[in-house]
């Protein structure tokens, strides 16, 4: 045999290894690119694609979130000035007997003659006494502004009144007396037993206690008595110490009246 010529035994196995090696080749590549294809993929899905970005918007709340936000307590708004704090008041307080004690609202505030500044408006009580006089007590309402008040110890104050029951010789009928310092006055529907006279015609002016009874004699010779319609002798006694002061003091020499 030919040197030149193959071995026929040796020729098939030659062959089969080069279709080996080629298949192998080629699997290789086709799992490369695979490989490639898949992570290609995931890389698309990993990066958004790029185009207009979503505007911002407010997010609205739910309907419980603005129901708690409307039961939020917001603080007050600021009042101006002039609301936050009224005008206030002055007193200008005078007696007719110097260094007369002054109390406001039961609060000592000095002596008269006393100027009080700053005084909240509305009702206030106020007290004045001195010695050897009856105490001064009155109601006053205070505005914006400036008041004067002169307390007069030396003056006759009388305002009194009572219901009465006026008993006749034969009978009796009812009606009012009323006492200032210009008189005593009674009222009733019997005109006959009316009567106004002054604080000096009265010449009698008693009341008897256990028997209820007030009696007032006039300078015309004239006598009343008179109860209380429900038998209550304190307030005949209250009457007839309030008149009974009034006419000692208007007594005095030089007392005026008022």
């Amino acid at each position: 045999m030919s040197l030149l010529e193959p071995e026929p035994e040796r020729q098939p196995a030659a062959r089969s290894r080069s279709l080996v090696i080629a298949t192998g080749v080629v699997g290789v590549g086709v799992l490369v690119l695979v490989l490639a294809g898949v992570l290609w993929v995931r890389h698309r899905r990993a990066t958004p694609a790029e185009g207009p970005r979503p505007v911002a918007r407010a997010v609205e709340p739910v309907p419980a979130q603005k129901e708690a936000k409307s039961k939020i307590a917001l603080p007050p708004a600021p009042m101006p000035a002039t609301a936050r704090q009224p005008a206030l008041g002055t007193l200008h307080i005078e007696s007719d007997v110097p260094g007369a004690s002054v109390f406001l609202d039961r609060e000592y505030v000095g002596t008269a003659p006393l100027t009080l500044q700053r005084v909240p408006p509305g009702t206030h009580q106020l007290n004045v006494s001195a010695p050897g006089h009856d105490g001064y007590a009155e109601s006053i309402e205070v505005d914006p502004g400036e008041r004067d008040v002169v307390v007069r110890f030396n003056e006759v104050r009388l305002d009194a009144s009572i219901d009465v029951v006026h008993k006749h010789g034969f009978g009796s009928c009812r009606g009012r007396l009323f006492a200032t310092p210009a008189g005593i006055r009674y009222e009733t529907a019997h005109a006959r037993d009316a009567f106004s006279v002054p604080l000096a015609d009265v010449i009698q002016f008693d009341v008897d206690y256990p028997k209820k009874n007030l009696r007032i004699k006039l300078r015309t010779g004239k006598s009343y008595d008179f109860t209380d319609p429900d038998g209550n002798a304190d307030r005949l006694f209250v009457f007839h110490r309030d008149v009974q002061k009034a006419r000692e003091r208007l007594a005095s020499a030089g007392a005026p009246s008022g």
